[in-house]
């Protein structure tokens, strides 16, 4: 069983790569398509992440592996962050969106490893 703890965190994560993976195949349909790959190309690495970070939590039930998730939660913050930076550059909906959900990712790890 997931441990309490986790469970919002594991919820952004996956919110938040959701949101990457729609956001990447919006950049896609964009008519200056150019402007966007350094959105597109974090989205991906965002939303791997997330989900990496959401199976790790997934799998730690208090068998001494929470350093592993302490250290995927810092990485994935900062991803998150970086992600959300990129997106915010854009007046797009779908970044926009993929900005808040990056940024509410970002929180939600960031409690993890404090």
């Amino acid at each position: 069983m997931i441990q309490e703890k986790y469970k919002d965190c594991i919820a952004a994560c996956y919110t938040c790569a959701d949101a990457c993976d729609h956001c990447a195949t919006a950049c896609l349909m964009e008519e200056h398509i150019s402007a966007m790959a350094t959105c597109i190309h974090l989205d991906r690495f965002c939303a791997e992440i997330c989900r990496m970070a959401a199976s790790f939590m997934a799998k730690t039930s208090g068998v001494g592996h929470e350093g592993y998730v302490n250290q995927l939660c810092a990485l994935c913050a900062q991803v998150c962050d970086d992600c959300a930076a990129a997106c915010e550059k854009h007046d797009t909906d779908h970044c926009k969106a993929c900005a808040a959900a990056c940024r509410d990712c970002a929180e939600a790890c960031r409690k993890m490893i404090d």
